[in-house]
């Protein structure tokens, strides 16, 4: 069923809210006008441009850690991108290009933030209150189906562990906050963290003989060595011209990651154990002697996400670069005070210190009162259903949600996977046919129960990391197995699963279309059994198709002769 494009807030036909105009919510919109071909849709982005995580991290030497013919859209392959790892500007690139294509800026709203989402009951919609991020005013607006997009990484962090960051009186900003106009040259600086930002960012602020960097390290991480380069014309031109190419390299570069998952499950296996000493024996030839004793994990790889090396371990051998593990007490005026008690001087201070996870930043209240917030407490931490619909919540779909991380594969597929999922629920509420859909308690203990028993038998939960609430507690952030078991599971809405309200005409016709299919199967299931009795007949049935078949090239040849 197609959609006018000129439905408006305010019309009869429902309206979709999208929070956040990252890859998530403008894959979305893209989700419902090609699969859809609905229109009438809104994205509020807060910031002033669209792209989300590719528009916030413009650190130096920010990159995809995820091969880029596999972090991208599947309904819009690149056969030109430049590197098998492409930088930060090349993804933003594709992004906004994406944007124009499918002449998304129309739906977007830039420079409003959402305050808060509630729910309706007697009216079935979300009132959304909106706030201008320029001039601070706010309005509200309604629409019967909201989508959060805010993506996993998009709240930097900064540790409550971290004291007197208000004290430093030199420059200090998070790597996804990047400061362009601070000089490096001839400065010192300290780079708090190790995980990927910083490992991204690093070898580029060394390359200046004149900064000294101090990388502030509280626990080492698995470093592996990826297969990186740029593409040939060649390569190019075969992607771009030869048909099929493109998307049979892509679907290597799916099984070659998924087919590591085996690494990652068991308490100790063959696989795992032989890809730790494999690391070991990697890192331990890249890094400095002087750090041996230190940049080997206690814990297993996977654990805490795998670094990809792109510099870092051999910018250890720079003079100009130092790792200090003793561990920060406090930030002080001029610089970072240890645990030792030593005061070491700095210009500037960069806080590679991850993002806020375990939290929803933006206060959404269900069918129940009850806030989004409020309900993840009430689970030991963020709860959600394939990661995409929370129990209490009706016609609200989260992409990048609770336990949707993956450690070894896209997060586009997965958010493909995830919108693929929401669009089936979406549908019959667009069409008119259903009013609501809603999580029931059921269904969401039923999945979240079995994902907990899963994951506590992998490497994610064998460490302290942001996978879990406060670093130990409920792993929220991890899909515990491969991505075609990911994909296969939300293939399709189980609508048991679903509460419906207002779905009367919906229910008739699924429930036509169920017996349709039940009908037909029980009729062709008659028919195979009756033919597997009457052989014979069947035989000369064949026979006579067959000879029919073979006899119309020579009556088609004889009426040309006969025209000639």
């Amino acid at each position: 069923m197609a959609f006018s494009k000129d439905f408006s807030e305010g019309s009869d036909t429902p309206r979709v809210v999208i929070m956040g105009a990252g890859l998530g919510g403008l894959s979305f919109g893209i989700a419902l006008k090609r699969q859809l071909g609905f229109e009438n849709f809104t994205i509020y982005e807060k910031a002033s441009d669209i792209g989300g995580t590719w528009r916030d991290n413009t650190y130096p030497g920010c990159a995809s850690d995820v091969p880029t013919h596999w972090y991208s859209l599947s309904t819009d392959l690149n056969p030109y991108w430049s590197r098998t790892h492409v930088l930060q500007p090349e993804l933003q690139a594709y992004w906004k290009n994406i944007a124009a294509k499918y002449n998304m800026y129309d739906h977007v709203v830039l420079n409003t933030r959402v305050k808060q989402a509630v729910w309706d009951n007697a009216q079935q919609l979300y009132r959304i209150e909106l706030e201008n991020t320029r001039t601070g005013e706010r309005s509200v607006t309604t629409a019967q189906v909201f989508v959060g997009a805010l993506g996993l990484l998009s709240e930097p962090k900064v540790p409550d562990d971290l004291k007197g960051v208000d004290k430093f009186k030199g420059k200090i900003f998070h790597t996804a906050r990047w400061n362009h106009s601070v000089d490096f040259h001839n400065k010192r600086a300290a780079v708090i963290g190790n995980g990927c930002s910083a490992a991204q960012l690093i070898p580029h602020i060394v390359k200046e003989p004149s900064t000294t960097v101090v990388n502030f390290v509280r626990t080492p991480v698995w470093f592996v060595n990826p297969r990186r380069g740029d593409y040939a014309d060649w390569q190019k031109w075969i992607f771009a011209n030869v048909p099929g190419a493109m998307r049979l390299y892509r679907t290597f570069l799916f099984w070659e990651l998924d087919l590591l998952f085996p690494v990652f499950q068991g308490k100790r296996n063959r696989i795992r154990d032989k890809m730790q000493k494999d690391l070991e024996k990697f890192m331990l030839e890249k890094t400095p002697a002087k750090y041996h004793d230190k940049i080997i994990p206690d814990y297993p790889p996977a654990c805490k996400r795998l670094v990809m090396e792109t510099g870092y371990l051999a910018s250890l051998h720079k003079p100009n670069m130092n790792v200090n593990w003793d561990g920060i007490d406090t930030l002080v005026e001029e610089g970072v005070r240890t645990k030792t008690g030593e005061i070491i001087p700095f210009d500037i201070i960069v806080l590679g210190t991850g993002f806020v996870t375990d939290e929803y930043p933006v206060p959404i209240f269900g069918s129940r009162g009850q806030s989004i917030q409020q309900y993840y407490k009430s689970q030991g931490g963020p709860t959600a259903f394939g990661g995409v619909t929370v129990a209490g919540f009706p016609n609200f779909f989260m992409l990048a949600g609770p336990n949707t991380n993956t450690s070894h594969s896209s997060a586009i597929f997965g958010e493909e996977v995830q919108i693929n999922y929401a669009v089936q629920l979406i549908a019959p509420v667009l069409r008119g046919e259903a009013l609501s859909f809603e999580l029931t308690e059921e269904a969401s203990n039923k999945y979240n129960n079995w994902l907990q028993r899963k994951l506590a038998n992998t490497a994610y939960n064998e460490c302290v990391s942001w996978y879990r609430v406060g670093g130990t507690g409920k792993n929220f952030s991890i899909f515990p197995g491969p991505m075609t078991q990911y994909w296969w599971m939300l293939r399709t809405p189980k609508w048991r699963d679903y509460k419906a309200v207002g779905a009367d005409r919906w229910n008739r016709r699924r429930h036509f279309a169920a017996a349709a299919k039940g009908s037909a199967f029980v009729i062709f299931t008659m028919f195979l059994v009756w033919a597997a009795r009457q052989k014979e007949l069947v035989a000369k049935i064949f026979l006579s198709f067959w000879l029919t078949i073979q006899t119309i090239p020579a009556v088609v040849l004889g009426w040309f002769s006969h025209e000639i």
